[in-house]
């Protein structure tokens, strides 16, 4: 190992002293405090709730400095400890990594169905009879390795037809309006609710060359239906999000989006939800075409 360049100093206890000890593990440390717990899922819509001991770290510039800046903290510690009780801090050396270069390593190419692929912005493409969606991982929701966005391109590369244009639900890093552009879609409208989507989503489009085939913006069911775009329906709509919030959405009016013999993809739902998401898809005179399956997660399509 080459000589160590940081001195991760970390902390394990329980959630009350948390906001106190970032806050002195603050002042010593460089580039912020971490802290990381256990999550449990509570219901299907929630995002995760930390659960069991909280562990605490920053990193210390190993340099002339680093003893002073130890003992300092120590000492703070000690006497926040005199305050509510406190785990004994704990010291690791570890060398400087080029993190983004090992973090890269973690992204490989991912072949969906017969024609696509996601490949991470940074590769070539070495599979060069499949169509690749250049997707930049750090960005946001939808990188392509999670079953649910798997599960919506193969689906696109089926029901997708030429021309068709297309209305995207929910769509988080633009994987899948990107995917129905380079598969021959006409314009799409792609939505989210939370603007770093539509930002990601413009970049990813850009990288992909499919720009100028995609309007996006922020809004939902609600939006497209009172006008605020270019469209109120399309023959091709997708919604990757979760179960709960489909058929919350269903409720708004997505049904609506579908334009007469139209298809819609609905992803982001577990085996378990699959015939709730079904009824009420159903209920607003849409028909059950074909189930996907990944594992736990299901992909539905229905016509009008």
């Amino acid at each position: 190992m080459a000589d160590p360049r940081w001195l991760e100093v970390s902390l394990t206890g329980d959630g009350e002293i948390v906001e106190a000890v970032s806050e002195v593990m603050g002042r010593y440390v460089s580039g912020g405090v971490v802290t990381e717990s256990g999550v449990e899922y509570n219901d299907a819509e929630d995002e995760g709730t930390p659960v069991g001991p909280v562990r605490i770290y920053g990193f210390m510039a190993v340099d002339e400095n680093l003893e002073t800046t130890r003992r300092n903290l120590e000492e703070a510690l000690w006497h926040l400890g005199q305050i509510h009780p406190l785990p004994p801090l704990e010291f690791r050396y570890i060398k400087d990594e080029n993190w983004m270069a090992a973090w890269k390593e973690h992204y490989k190419p991912i072949p969906i169905g017969k024609k696509l692929l996601v490949l991470p912005a940074w590769l070539q493409n070495s599979f060069p009879d499949r169509i690749a969606v250049r997707i930049d991982p750090s960005m946001a929701f939808g990188t392509g390795t999670h079953p649910t966005t798997r599960l919506c391109m193969q689906a696109l590369e089926t029901y997708l037809e030429p021309g068709q244009t297309v209305i995207d639900v929910g769509c988080g890093s633009g994987i899948l309006s990107i995917a129905a552009a380079l598969l021959g879609s006409g314009d799409i409208l792609a939505v989210d609710i939370d603007n770093a989507a539509v930002i990601s989503t413009k970049e990813n489009a850009s990288a992909n060359g499919v720009l100028d085939k995609i309007e996006t913006g922020i809004g939902s069911v609600k939006e497209i239906k009172t006008g605020m775009f270019s469209r109120k329906r399309a023959p091709m709509v997708v919604a990757n999000i979760l179960a709960p919030v489909i058929i919350r959405l269903f409720e708004a009016g997505l049904a609506d989006l579908v334009a007469p013999e139209g298809t819609i993809i609905l992803s982001g739902i577990l085996a378990e939800q699959a015939s709730s998401v079904e009824a009420a898809a159903i209920s607003k005179g849409l028909k059950p075409i074909e189930k996907l399956q990944i594992d736990d997660w299901v992909a539905q399509i229905f016509k009008k």
